[in-house]
């Protein structure tokens, strides 16, 4: 598979487990299906979008003999997965011991592998890990300055996540300028909702910033990156707050929506600052400058940089949010160029002077590619 494979459908089902899940679908070259109904489990989800996709009217194929092959994006895979991998019984278990790490979405991922299982049981199936990529990582990046005992025992320690973006993003980029990625360094900005940066030296993730959960790093829409952990103590302390509360206040009213008090979406803070909203302001100058921060250490950690890119929603959207973080980084070897950047959005595109000795692109990522090929390239090469 490549860059250029067929897409065929695409689709989304929201709100498992609660009524009125809601369900999208469109086909190649058809009208967009839309559907509210009562999806009470994975199971029942998956039964629903394997039916959409036999429909005579909305579907793509005949029927579930034209499925050779069924990915899954996995949050988290610790320290057993350095790669994508098939799915058997000892993955499963793999997975399911690292629900303690990612509880909110290893559970999910996990009772998507089952529900295949049953609906689809000859069916191969391939696991495609957002930590994988960063397992590359040396222990003095990826260890904590706690006892050492605690990594032994519970693996505590730097994972990074959005792995397939940014993994995906810097080949494309790459392919795209014509370079090999294995003789240079590369700082790729994953910059969402969530938000990471990942610091590529030669191919391999060196550094990132996202930590031993997905809250650590950047300023994001609802999660307060990068604190100090007397912080969380007291408030604990003062608010009288438990370990959930806690959890609740760093990780789902902090951020960008904490700090501006508008939205955590960005563009609802961008217009709020342009008619004169101070924290609004605040919040934007703070997204920038946390990005920059990172920008400017990988480049000192891998001994300089050839080439960053923007990617993600905000990434490939935003762009004063990347004039803000280019600003004053000539230093650097950036030499921005405000006119290519102005108004691009959604597209793959070099925003730098001709001459610039450090490069920056944007790069539309998609992730759903990574696992398809990934899954394509296991089940057809290892056979």
């Amino acid at each position: 598979m490549s860059n250029n494979a067929d897409l065929l459908a695409k689709g989304l089902l929201e709100r498992i487990g609660m009524e009125n899940a809601e369900f999208s679908h469109q086909a190649k070259n058809k009208d967009k299906f839309k559907l509210t109904k009562n999806v009470p489990d994975h199971q029942v989800g998956i039964n629903l979008i394997l039916s959409t996709l036999k429909d005579p009217v909305h579907g793509v194929i005949k029927d579930e003999n034209e499925i050779f092959a069924v990915g899954h994006r996995v949050a988290h895979g610790g320290e057993n997965f350095k790669t994508s991998v098939r799915v058997n019984d000892s993955v499963k278990k793999d997975i399911e011991k690292c629900i303690e790490l990612a509880p909110l979405h290893n559970p999910a991922n996990l009772k998507g592998i089952t529900s295949i299982d049953a609906i689809l049981p000859k069916v191969p199936q391939v696991a495609v890990f957002d930590t994988s990529f960063h397992q590359s990582m040396e222990p003095h990046a990826y260890l904590y300055g706690i006892p050492y005992e605690y990594y032994e025992k519970y693996r505590i320690r730097r994972y990074g996540f959005h792995g397939t973006s940014h993994k995906f993003v810097a080949q494309k980029a790459c392919d795209i300028l014509g370079l090999n990625i294995e003789n240079i360094n590369i700082i790729t900005c994953h910059l969402g909702n969530g938000a990471s940066v990942a610091a590529i030296k030669k191919g391999k993730s060196v550094d990132t910033s996202m930590g031993f959960t997905p809250i650590e790093g950047l300023l994001m829409g609802t999660r307060c990156g990068d604190i100090d952990l007397g912080i969380t103590l007291f408030l604990a302390e003062k608010e009288d707050l438990s370990m959930k509360e806690t959890n609740d206040l760093f990780n789902k009213k902090s951020g960008m929506l904490g700090v501006s008090g508008v939205s955590f979406d960005m563009r609802d803070i961008e217009n709020a600052a342009e008619k004169g909203n101070e924290r609004a302001q605040i919040a934007l100058d703070m997204y920038d400058y946390r990005v920059k921060k990172y920008i400017g250490a990988y480049a000192a950690a891998m001994g300089g940089v050839d080439l960053v890119i923007f990617t993600g929603g905000i990434g490939e959207n935003a762009c004063v949010t990347r004039k803000g973080i280019c600003k004053d980084m000539e230093f650097l070897g950036i030499d921005f160029d405000e006119v290519k950047n102005k108004g691009l959005r959604g597209v793959d595109a070099v925003i730098t002077k001709e001459n610039s000795k450090v490069k920056v692109m944007i790069v539309t990522t998609n992730e759903e590619l990574v696992i398809a090929t990934d899954t394509y390239n296991i089940v057809c090469c290892t056979n």
